[in-house]
């Protein structure tokens, strides 16, 4: 049960934090990429604060000898850094640019505006499903 708990109780808060911070709104999200006409910078604080609890996490998972939940540490080192991960992050941003979300506001924003926010999930899902089966793994 606790295997179920922890990660329902960490994308719960994630998907709270999504929502009050304005990421599943799709115009907050364009107008915080429209960095040349009416820009709205209230994101950038999203952002920041996204920065510092990371900086925070950075520094106390340096001090531990394992994780509290599991038995070890899965970091990314820059081996992971391939042109499949580039022009996978770029496709995203492209992506998150066209729609104003991406997966995590995406699946949050279902509880808010489930038409809109379903349309999108379901083309992730389909995009997704056409990288496995192109890549011979569905």
């Amino acid at each position: 049960m606790r295997q179920l708990l922890i990660p329902l109780a960490a994308g719960t808060i994630f998907g709270a934090g999504l929502t009050i911070g304005g990421m599943t709104d799709p115009a907050r999200v364009r107008g915080f990429l429209d960095l040349f006409g009416a820009w709205d910078p209230t994101l950038a604080f999203v952002m920041g604060g996204a920065v510092l609890v990371m900086a925070i996490a950075w520094t106390a998972q340096r001090r531990m000898l394992r994780p509290a939940f599991a038995d070890a540490f899965s970091l990314p080192d820059r081996n992971d850094l391939t042109p499949r991960l580039i022009g996978g992050s770029a496709l995203f941003g492209i992506g998150w640019g066209i729609a104003g979300l991406c997966p995590g506001p995406g699946f949050a924003a279902l509880a808010i505006a489930p038409a809109s926010a379903a349309i999108f999930v379901a083309a992730m899902l389909a995009g997704m499903l056409a990288v496995r089966l192109l890549e011979g793994q569905g």
